[in-house]
């Protein structure tokens, strides 16, 4: 989330955000794990509930700054298996977690993250891009438009029967994503995990079973 400031004082609306994510027990749990950010453990739910790790896989993470699903996925699918990260974003390095700077729409940024990838056939695409929230109508299709090319990229990467975690927000153009995505994938859930905030429109949805066209 940005911060607005002016005169060189945080807003009172930013002030409350600020106190209120320092008091926050999932941020304060991230600093005393280890992780980078608070939501790592949004995906440790999701795994706990659904197993979509496996040691041996590769995984893209899109969206993956600061980094804290990469550091859990490089840990579940073990030094048999295979992280490539991706953000427009600058991220410190990871062990056994590929980085690749860029946007992923540009063919030059896609190619090199291929390359990297060197023919292992992908198992799973996890996504929790969002754009900054500023609390507007406008969040929403720009939302939308983040999960639309996290849905493309998978749908040119992953191999038959592999899998799609993405981040949705509930509002406009969700009903027409879900049926958007059962169209590619033969199962569907839906999670909403108890470290996302409660006032927060934000969910997860596990795509099953990629069907290759």
């Amino acid at each position: 989330m940005s911060v607005r400031i002016r005169n060189n004082k945080l807003t009172q609306s930013s002030k409350e955000w600020m106190r209120e994510h320092l008091e926050d027990v999932y941020v304060q749990r991230a600093q005393k794990d280890g992780y980078r950010s608070r939501a790592a453990y949004k995906l440790l739910e999701i795994q706990q509930k659904d197993k979509l790790f496996k040691t041996g896989m590769t995984v893209v993470d899109l969206g993956s700054a600061p980094g804290s699903w990469s550091q859990i996925a490089a840990k579940l699918v073990g030094h048999n298996g295979m992280v490539l990260a991706s953000d427009i974003l600058e991220m410190d390095a990871l062990p056994n977690v590929h980085f690749v700077q860029g946007d992923f729409r540009e063919e030059d940024v896609f190619n090199n993250l291929l390359a990297t990838l060197d023919g292992r056939a992908v198992d799973l695409v996890i996504s929790d891009m969002a754009p900054n929230i500023g609390g507007n109508g406008s969040d929403q299709p720009r939302a939308m438009y983040l999960c639309d090319l996290a849905l493309d990229f998978a749908q040119r990467v992953l191999k038959p029967n592999g899998q799609f975690l993405v981040k949705v927000f509930q509002g406009e153009g969700y009903d027409e994503y879900r049926k958007a995505i059962m169209d590619s994938f033969s199962g569907l859930k839906s999670r909403k995990p108890e470290a996302s905030r409660a006032r927060s429109r934000e969910m997860y949805l596990l795509a099953t079973g990629f069907k290759v066209k």
